[in-house]
């Protein structure tokens, strides 16, 4: 905390519990730039995950014992009960025991957070090295967990168990499994080190091997064979991602309507760019076909990337936002997986560590469009993540470490994303015809997410065009393929990652209309106060403010 805010007892109990956490797990401490745990992993066992809910509420009774000082901690406060909270009831309902997916559970976790350390000295090698041979303690724990699912009968779907163990074969394949490849690319090791890495890259190998067996031998079969969760787990997974209790059957026709209006605005610019009568499709084919549009290869794709985000941040910095000096450097990386998703990554509390935008650029794809793309540096650069999260880091005048680095959910972070994509139509940036209806791709992509997600796990009806009955697989993949510009394997990635983590995805869409919200209610109380409202204030106060439960920020916002 700098001299313009003295730390309160509150922020003491928040620094406390992020210690705590990073403490109880290395990976988040590799994640947040904390150094002396790079070596070490996770405990994911039943035991590590009661850990991580005792803290939880000892953390929570504190805050019970501690009166609020301002306005900072009375939102600290409110966002910590709310996390830790939904946390617990998360636990207390074995969520954990079922926590297998295609994106972002373990399997994916323990190997991602190679991606993150530092890989430049011997003693960085070490670390990575020490890691590797770490990660089998986790694994162990891992199936330890996952064991307790099957023994209470709670036990994630079928379809990601086959998912998982695909990837876990993958990344146990002595030839190419990527911990194979990542200790042979350290250059100039000793000896010592060298033995080193290819001792913790076998022993890492052997634990995705053993988690594989787990998976096919013990799992598969107690495994449930529907992909949908139910409304209970629906509706709680809902609240953890948006950060607030939205109605599930108002917010799926809702994305009814908005992916239907959507879809006409797509089609009626489509006929702009290829002229009367041209369908989406055409449109498509015919920017593709521009040469202007096209890059080759993944380094011209980065290059471009940070040229946009670059322009972008100089564009926007005095006149729609005021950009932090150390926010005008976001840096484009090409990221080494290679499964097509594209993300964001914070910068470092002291900024050593700049924000980045990664590309996972799947096998065997060379080519790139920009019209289809420049929506998304926005989302993920500026004014998107980059100046969102960034923005957080940098004002440690006030807020806390936990309010900065650790809270963090979907409906505020992609929601304001996505927010930000129509902010830079609203601001010019997409007068093109082609760049605006790549934005209007990833938004229909993100109306029809909300449109499958709920009517799969929800059991809702399904359009007749598909074949009426209530929603699975089959009919969520064909109105996936017959709404989304993508390729197909990347479309199959997406649509299982739906199937195994419910609640996600929607929270994007949900997050951006909740948002559009809360600037309207504080368009309007600043009216009714006789106030003329300013956009670039409200932004500024919304930003500084961190990523927050969404019902938290509507309180501190609107009142």
């Amino acid at each position: 905390m700098s001299a313009t805010r003295e730390t309160t007892p509150i922020d003491a109990i928040a620094e406390e519990h992020t210690q705590a956490l990073v403490d109880l797990n290395p990976l988040l401490a590799t994640a947040l730039g904390v150094p002396g745990r790079d070596h070490l992993s996770v405990d994911i066992s039943p035991a590590g995950h009661a850990a991580l809910a005792d803290l939880n509420r000892a953390t929570l009774a504190k805050l019970d014992g501690a009166a609020p000082v301002d306005d900072t901690d009375a939102i600290t406060v409110a966002a910590m009960r709310d996390r830790l909270g939904l946390e617990l009831e998360s636990f207390e309902a074995g969520d954990h025991l079922r926590d297998l997916n295609n994106i972002a559970s373990p399997v994916q976790e323990l190997r991602n957070v190679f991606d993150l350390m530092p890989a430049t000295t011997p003693e960085d090698w070490a670390n990575i090295a020490g890691r590797m041979t770490a990660l089998s303690s986790s694994i162990d724990g891992y199936i330890e967990t996952l064991r307790a699912g099957i023994a209470a009968g709670n036990t994630p779907a079928i379809r990601q168990v086959e998912l998982a163990i695909d990837e876990c074969a993958d990344l146990a394949d002595a030839d190419l499994s990527f911990f194979t490849t990542f200790a042979a690319s350290a250059p100039d090791t000793s000896d010592a080190l060298t033995h080193d890495l290819a001792t913790g890259a076998a022993d890492a190998r052997e634990a995705y091997g053993r988690l594989a067996s787990f998976l096919r031998e013990e799992l598969a079969g107690a495994a449930r064979p529907d992909d949908a969760v139910g409304r209970d787990l629906y509706q709680r997974m809902s609240r953890l991602f948006v950060g607030a209790t939205i109605d599930l059957d108002e917010t799926y026709d809702w994305g009814v309507e908005e992916l239907a209006r959507i879809t006409a605005e797509q089609e009626a610019l489509a006929r702009e760019i290829a002229g009367p009568g041209a369908t989406v499709a055409e449109a498509v084919r015919a920017l593709d076909a521009d040469p202007a549009r096209t890059l080759h290869g993944t380094e011209a794709l980065r290059a471009w990337m940070q040229s946009t985000a670059d322009e972008a941040i100089a564009a926007l910095d005095g006149v729609h936002f005021d950009v932090p000096e150390r926010l005008r450097t976001v840096e484009a990386m090409i990221a080494p997986t290679q499964s097509g998703g594209i993300y964001y990554t914070g910068p470092t509390d002291d900024f050593s560590r700049p924000g980045r935008m990664w590309w996972s650029v799947p096998p065997g794809v060379t080519t790139f469009n920009t019209w289809r793309e420049k929506t998304t540096v926005y989302h993920e650069g500026v004014p998107g993540h980059h100046l969102q999260l960034g923005q957080a880091v940098h004002n440690a005048a006030e807020l806390n470490w936990w309010r900065r680095q650790i809270c963090w959910l979907s409906g505020h972070g992609e929601g304001w994303a996505l927010y930000s994509e129509r902010l830079m139509e609203e601001f010019g940036f997409l007068d093109d015809a082609g760049d605006r209806l790549g934005m209007l791709d990833a938004q229909r992509l993100r109306a029809t997410r909300v449109v499958l997600d709920l009517g799969v796990h929800l059991g809702k009806p399904a359009f007749d065009r598909y074949g009426g009955g209530t929603w699975n697989y089959d009919k969520a993949w064909q109105l996936l393929v017959d709404n989304v510009n993508m390729e197909e394997g990347n479309l199959r990635f997406e649509l299982n990652r739906y199937m195994g983590w419910p609640g996600q995805a929607p929270s994007y869409k949900v997050g951006q209309r909740i948002w559009e919200q809360i600037r309207a209610d504080a368009t309007a109380a600043a009216t009714t106060r006789g106030e003329e409202f300013s956009l670039k204030d409200f932004h500024s106060r919304a930003l500084n403010l961190g990523s927050l439960p969404l019902d938290v920020l509507r309180g501190a916002l609107v009142g």
